[in-house]
């Protein structure tokens, strides 16, 4: 089902701020619209904690089954932050300096998390304008303008009219849940997956949902975007990716176990290109999880990335695939090792001066090897691929994206056989191509920064180590690194 709604009252709340001149550096999810997590500059020496503040104010224990939504930061180095404020799933947006942490303002936000197993991430995105959406009940989104400010314009809207919503209330807040990251292209139109648990007075179907940059909303069933009425729901987490010319909008629809990569047209959500996502190995369908932290991401060169869980779970040793395909996906390419939970980086070629092969553009990827699933030996890694280059893989027969470097996790897990270590806990990290560096998070409790020239790894310990699902990594525009671990996020550097 596909349906558009405009209205005086949606458009006059959304009259669109223009470009902004300085442009925000790290706008949600994964960095950027095509979620390939670059850095603004090089990153400042991991050496000492400069400010803390905590993501999840009820959090206690040492396990997280928790996706952590990513900050976002502006030009003018305002960090904001999603904060979880009851164990129930409440949440707001703060934003804090990012010379010093100083709180500079907050809003609360009447978010309905869509039922879960692990709790999916909280929905906001900052626009190309510096504008700020973040999600509200209902399938709603609420904005504010001029974030660097302790004031500005803000409001909210509903993909299906804001009328509708605010005559139906209680049984929209009850009944319809943004459930993915919202991303947004460079026009400042966003859009998101939706979770809906019964019948509305809008009709809505669980699916995919834009806002126009004026207000104006438009959405499609995942029935309906994939020309299959078994497909049921947008897979949790799954951020949707755009094109680089914003012309392509890429998520993954799912009937609660199996699914296909999508392309739609950006405009009007009418599908482009679709791919039945199938283990490379087996060429059965590969499983799609609500805990995956997998997104689509779309490479310099057009091609698409997207992670799954392998069709037998544990012939893989649990590491799933990570897909590759071309930009109509038509064209299956060699698939990367691991994938299942991980939405990968892109790393310039030329920040990696060991390598000399033919692909354009390199990629890292969290590469563990899950101690107890299947043959996985706990020797979890961190990995570098060339994805035009090829190897046997290490786990199975199956031929994959070329390891151009690996890097183990340093820290040995108490209790386990030697050589089981700490996993790696990533959905996004930032690529330092400028400082020839990746950044990424551990479950040991620190942060490393991993020298790709060198090829050596340097932590900065931050926590006692934390089962935790997955968390990003991000440089704001003056060098600052910022993780969260332990449910605390960190600003990190001299």
């Amino acid at each position: 089902m596909r349906a558009m709604f405009t209205g005086a009252i949606v458009c006059a709340l959304a009259a669109a701020p223009a470009l902004a001149q300085n442009m925000p550096v790290w706008r949600g999810y994964a960095g950027n619209a095509q979620h390939s997590a670059p850095a603004p500059r090089k990153a400042k020496p991991l050496n000492s904690i400069r400010w803390k503040i905590p993501v999840d104010t009820t959090a206690s224990g040492s396990t997280f089954l928790i996706h952590f939504g990513s900050p976002m930061i502006t030009a003018s180095n305002t960090v904001l932050v999603p904060v979880k404020t009851s164990t129930g799933g409440a949440f707001r947006i703060e934003a804090h300096s990012g010379k010093n942490g100083k709180k500079l303002w907050q809003a609360k936000s009447d978010f309905i998390l869509a039922p879960h197993d692990w709790i999916p991430s909280f929905p906001a995105h900052l626009t190309a304008q510096n504008r700020l959406y973040f999600a509200g009940a209902g399938g709603t989104v609420y904005f504010r303008d001029t974030p660097d400010l302790k004031t500005g314009n803000t409001g909210q809207l509903a993909f299906y009219g804001l009328g509708l919503y605010e005559a139906n209330k209680q049984t929209f807040n009850s009944r319809v849940m943004i459930s993915t990251p919202i991303t947004a292209d460079d026009a400042g139109n966003i859009f998101f997956g939706f979770e809906v648990q019964a019948s509305n007075p809008a009709n809505l179907k669980s699916g995919i949902a834009r806002i126009a940059a004026d207000g104006t909303g438009s959405w499609v069933s995942a029935a309906d975007a994939s020309g299959d009425t078994h497909m049921l729901e947008v897979p949790q987490n799954c951020a949707p990716a755009l094109s680089a010319d914003g012309s392509t909008v890429y998520i993954a629809v799912s009937d609660g176990s199996f699914g296909y990569l999508l392309g739609l047209n950006s405009t009007t959500l009418a599908q482009k290109f679709k791919v039945r996502l199938k283990d490379p190995k087996t060429n059965a369908d590969g499983i799609l999880s609500d805990d995956s932290s997998a997104a689509p991401v779309v490479g310099p060169d057009g091609d698409v990335y997207y992670g799954i869980i392998e069709s037998d779970p544990g012939q893989h040793n649990g590491r799933g695939w990570l897909l590759h395909y071309s930009a109509n996906l038509a064209t299956t390419k060699t698939p990367g090792s691991f994938g299942w939970d991980d939405t990968p980086s892109v790393v310039p070629a030329s920040a990696v001066p060991s390598y000399s092969g033919s692909s354009p553009y390199l990629l890292m990827s969290k590469y563990n090897n899950y101690f107890g699933f299947g043959n996985g030996n706990g020797h979890n890694e961190i990995a570098i691929l060339a994805p035009d280059d090829t190897q046997q893989d290490r786990f199975s027969s199956a031929t994959v994206m070329k390891e151009i470097m690996t890097k183990v996790n340093p820290t040995h897990v108490p209790g386990q056989p030697q050589g089981v270590v700490y996993e790696w806990c990533i959905n996004s990290a930032v690529v330092d191509a400028a400082g020839k560096a990746v950044i990424a998070n551990a479950e040991d409790g620190s942060t490393y920064r991993w020298d790709l020239v060198t090829g050596d790894i340097k932590a900065i310990a931050l926590n006692q180590p934390t089962f935790e699902a997955y968390t990003p990594t991000e440089i704001g525009p003056d060098g600052t690194v910022y993780a969260i671990n332990d449910a605390i996020l960190y600003a990190l550097g001299k």
